[in-house]
């Protein structure tokens, strides 16, 4: 679950404030730089251009993709997941966790729709689990920062750790726990984002209707600027990662295999959020700097699901016993997929 979007009103003032200060941050880096250590700042961002430059198709491909399937509305196709016997539910919400192109905010309604109709709390909890994990334009941009078999792996991880979710909770209400899973509610929308987007049809050829076309140039022009500005503050933060930080020192603390390394970097990414498009270049560069791969892995899995607005919206909707499970399943899955990744690949 990617934030891609900006809300009206308030929240949009506050969205233009985020990205003014991520612009900043981009320009105070270099400059920071160039007044401490001037005699790096030409191969520090020598490193991030070269390293954003490489990036930049799979941006275009993550921006195009992002947009035309906002464009053909295909969001409610997630919704025929929840429908039918409730283990082939959880399968389906598990694997269109990873490919619905919701923002942080539009999954709030969908979710309360899906149970407020009764869906299931097993198959919605494995959609919640895999949706912060992977989406298309992160897959890309995973695969661009740290190769393919990476970018793989963590999809397969966002399904595998839906699935986990979902059975070990349809086991747990076996026994008679969460049988009232949801907070007392009042009306109202969330954020301002409109309709909720488990209802409608998608229109695949989109570009025959101006709306859905001008909807495809708005979303491929927010989504453009908003992943050239996160993965240029990305590529910063790993040239300064390489260029100061010492390999030895975060081999000493994430380079270790087994089961301690792997829940060490699971429980420092938890607390240590970045946003998936964030993530994979600084991933990339501990991984340089000595992190294990099975490491990388447990510490890209356990920040996406500790994300602000993963969390807000777990936390909005359920009451906390559910919140406690969600947050239980997730660290135990970015663990257990961290030791199984690190076995094949060696690390």
């Amino acid at each position: 679950m990617t934030d891609l979007s900006l809300a009206p009103g308030s929240g949009l003032r506050r969205g233009l404030g985020h990205l003014a200060s991520v612009w900043l941050l981009i320009a105070l880096v270099p400059l920071g730089v160039a007044l401490l250590d001037p005699d790096r700042t030409g191969p520090i961002l020598g490193i991030a251009a070269d390293a954003l430059l490489s990036t930049l198709p799979y941006i275009v491909i993550a921006v195009g993709l992002i947009a035309s399937l906002k464009a053909t509305g295909a969001e409610a196709l997630v919704a025929r997941a929840f429908q039918g016997r409730l283990s082939r539910m959880i399968v389906l919400a598990a694997l269109f966790g990873g490919l619905a192109p919701f923002c942080s905010c539009e999954v709030i309604p969908f979710i309360a729709g899906l149970l407020a109709l009764g869906a299931p709390l097993p198959a919605v909890m494995a959609f919640w689990l895999a949706s912060p994990l992977i989406d298309p334009p992160t897959l890309f941009i995973t695969a661009a920062a740290l190769g393919w078999e990476f970018a793989l792996a963590k999809a397969v991880a966002a399904v595998a750790i839906g699935l986990m979710g979902g059975f070990a909770l349809r086991a747990i209400m076996t026994q008679g726990a969460f049988a009232a899973p949801l907070r007392a509610r009042g009306k109202g929308g969330c954020c301002g984002c409109g309709p909720s987007p488990f209802e409608g049809r998608p229109v695949w050829r989109f570009w025959r209707e101006p709306a859905r076309r001008a909807t495809f140039a708005e979303e491929a022009r927010v989504n453009g600027i908003f992943l050239l500005k996160w993965m240029a503050l990305a590529y910063l933060l790993e040239a300064l990662l390489i260029t100061y930080v010492p390999a030895d020192a975060i081999a000493s603390v994430l380079g270790g295999q087994g089961i301690g390394g792997v829940a060490i970097a699971a429980l420092v990414g938890m607390p240590a959020y970045l946003n998936s498009y964030v993530a994979p270049p600084l991933v990339a560069g501990l991984i340089e700097q000595g992190m294990s791969p099975g490491a990388g892995l447990a510490f890209m899995v356990a920040g996406a699901v500790s994300s602000i607005p993963a969390m807000a919206a777990v936390w909005s909707l359920v009451k906390p016993r559910v919140f406690a499970a969600y947050l239980g399943l997730s660290i135990t899955g970015a663990i257990l997929v961290g030791l199984v990744f690190g076995a094949l690949v060696g690390g």
